[in-house]
């Protein structure tokens, strides 16, 4: 029987734990797609409790322990940090198989030095342990990174927000890592949403004139995609909730526009043809300027309405949608193509079954490009990011397109200590690799395969995304 989570992790065959010692765990980490607060990074922020870290914002876990029959009180309620960590180590061994065991055991082996499972029985033990060592002088946010061996980060940003924690780090010679700001303009995309009207004032604000049609709106997104590059940006990230491409004339995206300005609705139909404008706009902006697009989709966001009203968006009441509707992917991805807005490009799924249509529809959009993989699919994604999940993305990438080429994984995590999961990745990664070569499916090229491991787990996305500047 195999010790619970030792050196070998994963690592199956004698071949994995070669490239994954050798190769995978000395590699530094580049985080390009991840939900935390860089002014934390600035302010050096210190956590008084693991409680704190761990499930203060962290909609995974606190799925897994509605999932557990664990009263709201001891989630997002008033209880203590204490009696929140104790309800976490009560629902931990239930949660057998899912990656949030692995992850939690990872974190606490890796910051904490904690070896033994999390229980019920141990919680308030290893709950005062890793307060303890949070309290050190080098477990702060800054220390957190550093110790991870991350070297840049690329945080996700709104056109309207002023960059100010960017700006001071990039002043700052002591910060810890390289932290980039990312483009997404969902808000200004969405004409259909209630808080349509309020957002376009802010909009008009920050670049300082009315923005009255839609082409007074693409102005302004590409003034705010200015001043971003000039802040180091580099990649954009848009959320969909399923693929498509509507296309309309200037006066009757202006008609939309107009009304849902002024606060009328507008149909589903009319919300995606001013979409679609705004995504062919933005898209020659980036393709121009050398930029990455990120295109996340697949999301059915907020299913129980009574939760949403209670705690609003982001606290785990998201689900897979059934479908990215492929001939919507293709149809978007031609129309950039045609308006030469097509650049360096991210799909991800959070469906599975949409793993063969990504696979396949990329393929037939690397076109008369010298980037390898110019489109790529991106790492399994939120609901995916699991051992499963993980390694059919991989299975399916390596089947339909070039896993030499892939950018590999992030934490798209609001917690500081989720590095973790680059480590899961690169060892089912390994794995997968390494199974190949013991089954006489790849040849034994150490050397080789090697560097297509340093290559997947840091020197891709270092290339692809341009790093290079930052990261000598």
């Amino acid at each position: 029987m195999t010790t619970f989570m030792n050196q070998d992790f994963l690592l199956k065959t004698e071949a994995a734990k070669k490239l994954y010692h050798g190769h995978a765990a000395k590699m530094p980490i580049i985080d390009y797609h991840c939900h935390i607060n860089p002014m934390e990074i600035y302010e050096d922020k210190r956590y008084a409790t693991i409680t704190e870290v761990w499930l203060g914002g962290d909609h995974y876990k606190w799925r897994a322990m509605r999932s557990c029959g664990v009263p709201e009180y001891y989630i997002t309620g008033d209880a203590t940090p204490a009696e929140k960590f104790q309800k976490w180590g009560e629902a931990m061994p239930m949660l057998i198989g899912n990656p949030l065991y692995h992850w939690t055991h990872l974190e606490l082996q890796r910051y904490f030095g904690i070896t033994e499972p999390l229980t019920g029985e141990n919680a308030m033990e290893i709950f005062e342990k890793c307060n303890a060592i949070l309290a050190q002088p080098d477990m702060s946010v800054r220390g957190i990174i550093r110790k991870s061996n991350v070297k840049l980060i690329c945080t996700t940003d709104d056109p309207v927000d002023d960059l100010r924690a960017h700006e001071l780090l990039a002043q700052d010679p002591t910060a810890p890592a390289v932290v980039l700001p990312a483009f997404r303009p969902d808000k200004a995309m969405r004409a259909d949403k209630e808080t349509f009207p309020t957002y376009v004032d802010q909009l008009e604000q920050v670049v300082g004139y009315g923005i009255n049609t839609v082409a007074d709106m693409r102005q302004a997104l590409n003034d705010r995609i200015a001043y971003f590059a000039d802040h180091g940006c580099c990649v954009s990230d848009h959320a969909l909730d399923y693929c498509f491409c509507v296309e309309a004339d200037e006066a009757t995206l202006d008609n939309i526009f107009a009304r849902a300005k002024s606060g009328q609705s507008i149909t589903w139909d009319e919300q995606l043809a001013y979409h679609t404008a705004l995504l062919l706009s933005v898209g020659k902006e980036y393709a121009k300027r050398g930029w990455v697009t990120q295109f996340h989709f697949g999301c059915l966001r907020d299913n129980s309405k009574t939760m949403f009203r209670k705690l609003g968006p982001d606290t785990g009441f998201d689900s897979m949608n059934d479908a990215a509707n492929g001939v919507g992917l293709s149809k978007l991805l031609n129309a950039l193509e045609e308006a030469g807005a097509l650049g360096k490009t991210i799909l991800y799924s959070l469906n599975p079954c949409d793993n063969g249509i990504i696979g396949t529809l990329m393929g037939a959009f690397q076109t008369d490009s010298a980037i390898p993989g110019k489109i790529q699919q991106g790492s399994a994604w939120w609901f995916n990011d699991h051992k499963i999940g993980m390694e059919e993305q991989m299975k399916s990438l390596m089947s339909l397109g070039a896993m030499g080429t892939f950018n590999g994984m992030l934490t798209d995590s609001r917690s500081f200590l989720s590095y973790t999961r680059h480590e899961y990745f690169r060892r089912i990664m390994c794995n997968l690799f390494g199974q190949l070569v013991e089954d006489g499916e790849y040849p034994a090229d150490w050397a080789y395969l090697g560097k297509m491991v340093e290559n997947i787990s840091y020197n891709n996305t270092k290339t692809y995304f341009g790093f290079d500047k930052y990261l000598k």
